[in-house]
């Protein structure tokens, strides 16, 4: 006999949409969930959408547990499995199981030939940094016979992820809640709501990240959405009064797209003191080359403003429109050094700059020995570099205090 904790209940009887189920390691969530899908199949008319980032194979990571399930309560009779679906023989309705990245990650799978998905559950959900593409599945599962569910499976990770922004902050819900807000029905469970179905040694192992990692055991077993990213790159900074030495600025920029931000920021550095202030001017998206110059004449006027350089004809219009823009140095290392100029500073960012904050906040490593860094959470990191290594690489001989 298989038991649910009583947390679940909701999923099988609240009218909601939407439901955001997270927790800690240890805490059931995936099983449970998992397991009410099972008996979900036995109701007639249900097509239900399993998902993960990324599937290469789920007979082989995720069937299993089904089947698991499925041998505990003698029902094997009952289902026909295959490599990518589970049929209910008796109601007709189906688990299918897909990765929304292709296998090698890099492009979106297609999913417009499921029709008639009635739920959809997205394991894993953290990994899922784009919200269109959220929006785009979810806007799929409108089958009018049957209920329709989405629900999203994850362990939080920091703040900035669109999941927080959207179904906590923009709701008003509280993080690590057990309560319904509109469409949309939270769970939330950790390892104390399933204790006598883990082990002594696992216990007791987790009692000693409690007692010796209590930010870790907060994150990881209880968990808590975090602040920072783990691997952040940047710790050494904080919020204070931009350049109150005034000293003499220069400021950098980054060129966006549809989708990313132009952005634009000053900076100040005190070679002496090492110190970096910076301050953010610019942070958006969809401007037009004319925009992007009148906002630089407004903000640096003439000052010296280091930009991207593999933006060299971008460059050459905002020069012509009355900017000072030099094209940025860069080169194999280029990227690391500049990193390591900045670290080895103490980087005060000024009070209303939140979107500089929350870069330094996510901006990671993916291979600190290697000294590789995520390509994201950089719009104005890359400018800030892009000033460091102006100034304190001596490429030009610049002498500012």
């Amino acid at each position: 006999m298989i038991e649910i904790h009583r947390k679940f209940e909701p999923i099988k009887t609240s009218h909601a949409r939407y439901f955001i189920v997270t927790g800690g390691r240890g805490s059931s969530k995936s099983y449970s969930i998992n397991t009410l899908l099972l008996l979900l199949t036995y109701e007639a008319g249900h097509t239900i959408l399993f998902t993960r980032l990324t599937l290469t194979s789920a007979y082989v990571s995720i069937i299993p547990e089904f089947l698991d399930k499925i041998e505990t309560l003698n029902l094997e009779e009952h289902f026909n499995i295959t490599k990518s679906e589970i049929i209910n023989k008796l109601s007709g309705s189906k688990i299918i199981f897909k990765g929304i990245k292709t296998s090698s990650g890099d492009n979106t799978a297609s999913l417009k030939s499921l029709t008639n998905i009635t739920t959809w559950i997205m394991d894993e959900a953290e990994e899922l940094t784009d919200e269109n593409i959220f929006d785009k599945i979810d806007m799929s599962v409108r089958n009018n016979k049957n209920k329709n569910r989405v629900i999203l499976i994850l362990n939080p990770v920091t703040k900035e992820h669109w999941i927080y922004s959207r179904f906590f902050q923009d709701k008003g819900v509280q993080a690590g809640s057990n309560t319904t807000k509109g469409n949309t029905n939270y769970i939330h469970t950790t390892y104390l709501d399933n204790k006598e179905n883990l082990s002594k040694s696992y216990l007791e192992q987790i009692e000693n990240l409690k007692l010796n990692r209590p930010s870790k055991y907060q994150h990881q077993m209880l968990g808590g959405w975090l602040e920072k990213a783990e691997g952040v790159v940047f710790t050494n900074w904080e919020y204070g009064e931009f350049n109150p030495k005034g000293i003499q600025t220069i400021f950098g920029q980054d060129y966006g797209f549809s989708i990313d931000p132009t952005t634009l920021i000053e900076v100040a550095i005190d070679k002496r003191d090492k110190i970096i202030w910076v301050k953010e001017h610019l942070y958006k998206a969809k401007l037009t080359t004319s925009q992007i110059a009148e906002i630089n004449k407004s903000c640096a006027g003439n000052s010296l403003n280091i930009g991207d350089s593999a933006e060299p004809r971008l460059i050459q219009e905002l020069n012509n429109q009355g900017n000072n823009v030099m094209g940025a140095m860069k080169g194999q290392g280029s990227i690391s050094l500049g990193i390591s100029l900045l670290l080895d500073y103490k980087l005060i960012v000024e009070v209303n700059s939140t979107n500089i904050a929350k870069e330094l906040n996510n901006f990671t490593y993916a291979d600190k020995k290697s000294k590789l860094f995520v390509d994201d959470f950089n719009h104005t990191i890359d400018p800030l570099r892009y000033v460091a290594s102006y100034v304190l690489g001596n490429q030009f001989g610049i002498e500012i205090r």
